[in-house]
């Protein structure tokens, strides 16, 4: 059978049983089922006894002999099928629920069976439920001996008879049947890196003979799917290099200059410096910027974004700058109107909550040139907002905005303007040099001289007293602090603290007109989020209770305290989020996660992060460790990070190694002419995402 023939004509497969292969498990053809990898084996060489059996044993292999075959109605239309098991060293019961029929044609008498399941002590008798079960023929390797891959199923999977011993006989007869299967490393790099054939690899990764077999299969399958990954996004970053032709920023001019001089609020750190330059070189080298900027929260990357801004108009065009929500986009417009007073640059805001009017005539300024900078929200993208001459965009917290937003942005200027994405959620380093070879990264790894790190402390309920006269104490010597809940209203399937039910009890413990408190959350209108925010950054409340809409953008210098509750249910990264909005002025500054008393595992992790380090870099490592990368910078959602085997998090040493010798390939054969197995990936894979095409 041809790896590339329809899985219908396997044998064992069949109309109807392809048709729940494919709506499952997007299993198409030969290939697909050849790289549906088991995610474990069991050893079946490895068998124990009944009489060994104990309540730690997991998963066994046991042979023996079936008697008293019963089938007892337990409701309507719902049966229950028994049969008694044994090995000469004891006995247990086995029970089916469903395949009843299956079981009932396969079971004789004075046949030997090798069963596979986990075993279960009740009242004193052992128990296994829905163990897989094969009659021992003396063929070692599909009965008692070899290893038996294990594989992920679905219920509809199962009452068509495909659950994981269906899967691993359709495997097994694939296997000893396929063709077709093409090699796709170049020969010196199986040889440098000692990987075993594609062609081994795939049959090896569901059947080998021995655990070093496995391991050599699954090494090379690793290595396949990280190497394939880096070439993808170095031929593409190469390619947009050559291709990719951008308007030239020679000039340093007034803008640029008097911002610098008279303007600006503080000396750049040294980060900043780099990265000012690596742009500035970005922008004057005839090449369109694809630039990605990492910054932790108050490194600075707004007023590095500023700067790039006023490079696009001392060079004869506007910038844009769009952000996910518009009190961020108000925020930066405020903080831009600031930074450029007595400057002659008009600064416009463009967001969803303007009046019709005031929306047209500011959409006017921008298509006839006279607005320079724009700041705005998804209002920017709308098909009738035309720039005159659009040099550069820059996009804040871009992981919070899709794929077809960011492009819309991205195709309002021609040529295409330059593109700056930041990012104040920090990429791990493994991550970043997966994926983020088509995109050139800037790292601001310094805060501004005066900042101290923000110190955390872990409460729980008991210690709410003295956590509120501490916020007493902070209040009452000038500072302001922050409630963060999960939840707007309750949910009685939740056991999570809402956030009216916070308010009650903050205006029980500080009263009015003592204490005066803000209420932010996403159901409040545009106005009167606009209102309450206002309140609170005037100093005229001291208290915001919120839920995470303050997650992004919110700069009050004088808010000292954050408070999270029930932090147990953020990731870290939002963990980290939510801190950076305190920390902003000169003032010693405080996190306090509240949470329950008894926590999971990775709970306590992260709970045990936030409170050792404020290093965002090394916070984001320890998120991938704990959630894996799918979740990080939104990929699960897009595919991109698809990887059935390797993990970034795991194989870090495999990654580099492959990254390397990606860049040193490409640097030898930029086209790829000597390689032609690679070169027909690159052509197969065109239409794949690419960071260079939605950034």
């Amino acid at each position: 059978m041809n790896v590339h023939d329809d899985i219908v004509y396997l044998k064992g497969v069949g109309p109807a049983k392809a048709k729940v292969l494919a709506a499952e498990l997007g299993i198409f053809t030969a290939n697909d089922l050849l790289q549906y990898f088991p995610f474990r084996h069991i050893d079946r060489s490895k068998s124990t006894t009944v009489a060994s059996l104990t309540e730690e044993s997991g998963i066994v292999v046991l042979h023996g002999t079936m008697s008293n075959l019963a089938v007892v109605s337990i409701g309507p239309r719902r049966e229950r099928l028994t049969v008694d098991f044994s090995d000469g060293t004891g006995s247990l019961q086995l029970a089916w629920f469903a395949g009843i029929k299956w079981v009932r044609e396969k079971v004789k008498p004075g046949v030997t069976y090798t069963i596979i399941g986990k075993p279960s002590l009740f009242n004193g008798t052992w128990q296994m439920t829905h163990p897989e079960i094969e009659a021992e023929s003396g063929d070692r390797r599909t009965d008692s001996g070899g290893f038996l891959p294990v594989y992920t199923t679905t219920d509809k999977m199962k009452q068509h008879g495909l659950g994981t011993r269906a899967l691993a006989r359709l495997t097994e007869t694939l296997c000893g049947c396929i063709s077709g299967i093409e090699e796709t490393l170049p020969s010196d790099v199986l040889q440098r890196f000692h990987l075993m054939g594609r062609a081994e690899a795939l049959k090896a990764i569901h059947y080998p003979d021995s655990p070093a077999q496995l391991e050599q299969a699954r090494a090379r399958l690793k290595f396949e799917e990280l190497f394939f990954l880096q070439l993808d996004y170095q031929y593409a970053h190469a390619a947009r290099l050559v291709r990719s032709q951008g308007l030239v920023f020679n000039t340093v001019g007034d803008h640029f200059n008097r911002f610098y001089s008279e303007k600006i609020p503080f000396p750049l750190t040294g980060a900043q410096k780099r990265v000012v330059r690596e742009i500035r070189e970005d922008m004057r080298s005839g090449r369109q910027m694809n630039r990605l900027l990492q910054g932790d929260v108050g490194s600075g990357k707004t007023l590095v974004a500023l700067m790039s801004m006023l490079l696009a108009l001392d060079n004869g065009c506007q910038a844009c700058l769009m952000a996910p929500t518009e009190i961020l986009a108000t925020q930066h417009y405020n903080t831009f109107l600031r930074l450029l007073e007595g400057l002659d640059i008009r600064v416009e805001l463009l967001i969803g909550s303007l009046r019709a009017a005031d929306k047209k005539k500011t959409k006017q300024r921008i298509a006839s040139g006279e607005t320079h900078i724009v700041i705005g929200t998804h209002a920017l993208i709308e098909d009738d907002v035309l720039f005159h001459r659009l040099g550069l965009v820059v996009i804040d917290e871009q992981h919070r905005f899709g794929v077809e937003q960011r492009a819309k942005l991205w195709a309002k200027g021609t040529p295409p303007p330059h593109i700056l994405v930041m990012t104040a959620t920090p990429i791990p380093r493994t991550l970043a040099m997966t994926l983020y070879g088509d995109l050139d990264c800037s790292v601001i790894d310094e805060l501004p001289p005066g900042r101290q790190p923000v110190r955390t402390y872990h409460r729980t309920e008991p210690r709410r007293p003295l956590v509120f006269s501490f916020l007493r104490q902070q209040i009452d010597a000038g500072r302001q602090v922050y409630f963060v809940y999960p939840l707007i209203h309750e949910n009685p399937k939740l056991d999570l603290r809402d956030l009216e039910d916070g308010l009650e009890m903050v205006q029980s413990y500080f009263p009015r007109p003592q204490y005066q408190v803000s209420l932010m959350h996403g159901q409040l209108s545009p106005e009167d989020k606009a209102f309450e925010m206002d309140r609170f950054k005037r100093g005229l409340t001291h208290i915001m209770v919120s839920t995470t809409v303050i997650e992004v953008g919110v700069d009050v210098p004088n808010a000292t305290v954050m408070v999270i509750e029930n932090a147990e249910r953020f990731g870290l990264s939002q963990l980290h989020q939510l801190r950076g909005r305190v920390g902003r002025g000169a003032e010693q500054s405080y996190c306090i996660l509240m949470t329950k008393d008894h926590l999971s595992t990775t709970s306590r992790e992260r709970i045990r992060t936030m409170c050792s380090t404020t290093d965002g870099f090394e916070i984001a490592e320890a998120d991938l460790r704990l959630r894996g990368p799918g979740d990080l910078q939104g990929l699960q959602q897009s595919g991109v990070l698809d990887l059935k085997l390797a993990s970034i998090v795991d194989d870090e040493p495999l990654v580099q190694a492959t990254r390397d010798l990606v860049r040193d390939l490409l640097a030898a054969d930029p086209t790829l002419a000597a390689h032609p197995e690679l070169r027909r990936h690159i052509e197969h894979s065109k239409n794949r995402l690419m960071w260079s095409k939605i950034s």
